[in-house]
This record gives structure tokens, sequence and C-alpha cells, in this order.
């Protein structure tokens, strides 16, 4: 555990960096958010120093087999981040605002073609929306799927380069896996194999049914507002984020499956 301890305490710093981040960086005087986020920040360092501290995971998939959850981390926090600088420009203009926010206008603008995710971004919002409101959320929108699809490709690419996992000792399904129970019946390589055909199914639909339903959910009477930059941003992140995540893991998951099968293979040859 001592030995996991520095780790553990700086990916907690790091939590507590995104977490704050967009609040540190944007102008705002409510004393209710400040107090929520510093909750917020305090329960992910926790949680965090708890996970990667001790020799037992709880949660955390894929924790001794990196760099897996470092480009998830790193894609969330670089969206977070940029879309932090560009609504800071809005208040105190700076060169560095000034370029992030006509790259996310030209990212957006590109991707903004019918049936594209950050179309259907920009057609969730309700009818009398405000210009730059929509404006705002198809730059974000535009960006921050740009920064999900390169962490995409990226994982794929470090998998292939790297022939990810490759570690010194076995693989430990147990600690990379806490949620999966290789017990829970049937041949461990189909349900991995089932299981990452979902996630890369599900994560490459996500961006498109998301708005479809935020949109449902309107109709319904509770319209999303993101008039609040903050609001924004957090929502888009998790918008951009989520299927990125979903479709590494499921790249990671078809992965596993093809370790275990060489194992078997060459079990079988001796």
């Amino acid at each position: 555990m001592l030995a996991r301890l520095p780790g553990a305490l700086v990916r907690a710093v790091l939590v507590v960096m995104l977490i704050v981040m967009p609040y540190a960086l944007l102008p705002s005087s409510d004393n209710d958010n400040a107090q929520i986020i510093v909750l917020v920040a305090i329960f992910g360092a926790l949680f965090t120093i708890v996970e990667y501290s001790s020799s037992s995971p709880s949660l955390v998939e894929f924790r001794d087999a990196p760099p897996f959850n470092r480009i998830r981390f790193s894609a969330l926090f670089a969206t977070v981040l940029c879309l932090a600088v560009i609504f800071r420009g809005s208040d105190t203009p700076s060169s560095i605002s000034a370029y992030f926010q006509q790259s996310g206008s030209v990212i957006g603008q590109a991707i903004d073609f019918p049936y594209s995710p950050v179309r259907l971004m920009v057609l969730m919002m309700p009818d009398g929306t405000s210009p730059a409101v929509i404006e705002r959320l198809r730059d974000a929108a535009g960006l921050s799927y740009l920064v999900s699809v390169f962490s995409v490709i990226w994982f794929i690419i470090r998998l292939r380069l790297d022939r990810w996992p490759r570690r010194t000792e076995a693989f430990n399904v147990w600690i990379n896996l806490p949620t999966f129970d290789p017990t829970a019946g049937g041949d461990v390589v189909k349900r991995l194999q089932r299981d990452s055909r979902i996630n890369i199914i599900l994560g490459f639909l996500l961006p498109f049914l998301v708005p479809a339903i935020v949109k449902l959910v309107a109709a319904l009477g509770t319209p999303i507002n993101l008039d609040n930059p903050q609001t924004l941003i957090w929502t888009v992140s998790a918008w951009a984020f989520l299927p990125a995540s979903i479709l590494m893991r499921g790249v990671a998951l078809s992965r596993v499956a093809q370790m275990i099968q060489m194992q078997r293979r060459k079990a079988s040859d001796r």
C-alpha cells in the first residue's frame, strides 16, 4: 500500500484539478456551486486514493494495464481545459483563448453536417435558444468530439505498437476487470467477446442517441439549460467522453479475449 500511495496521491491531485478547473477559470459568484464543487473534488480525491493505493480494486478497470486509463483521463482533461479556455475568452479575452475559440469554431463548422453528432447536438436545443448559445454549443461539441475520436485512435495505435497490455508479469483479470465475474457461467472468451461487441456498438451509437434522448426529455417538460458555461462544459464533455471511453473498453475487452485464446492454444499445443 505504501508503495502505491505516491502514485495515488498524484492521481488524486489531477482529479481535483479536473473537477475544479472550470470553476477556477470561469468567473462565478455562486457560493453554493463552489461548495458543491469542493465536495465533489474531495470525494473524487478520496476515491482515487483508496482505489489506487489498495492492492484489491473495486470499480476502476484496467488499473494495472497502462495507458488505458491515462488516455481516457487525458482526453477528458484536455476537453474540459479547452472548453474552459474558450469560454473564459468571452469575459477575459487573450491570444490563447482566441486561438482555441477560432479552432473550435472551424472544427465545429466542419463537423456540423447533416445527421452528424454535432448537428444533432445543435438540433436538440429548444426553439428560441439564443444564437450565441447555439454557436457556443456547436464549437464545444465539435472540439470535444474531435478530441474523443483522436483518443480512441491513439489507444488503438498504442495497442498495436506496444501489443497492449505488454507486461513483465501475467495479466491479472481480477485486478484489471474487478466488475467481471469469470465464474458467472459460460465460456469466458465468448462473454468477453460479447461484451466487447456491445460496448463498441454502444460507444458508436451514443453520440447520436444522447441528443435524441435529451430532445425527448425536453418535450416532456424538462428542457436542458445550457446558458451556464460550466453546465455546458460538463454536458458536452460527458457527451463526447463517455462514448469514447466505452469504445476503448470494447477494444480492450476484445484484446483480453484474444490473449486468453492465445494462452489456451499454447496450453493445448504442449
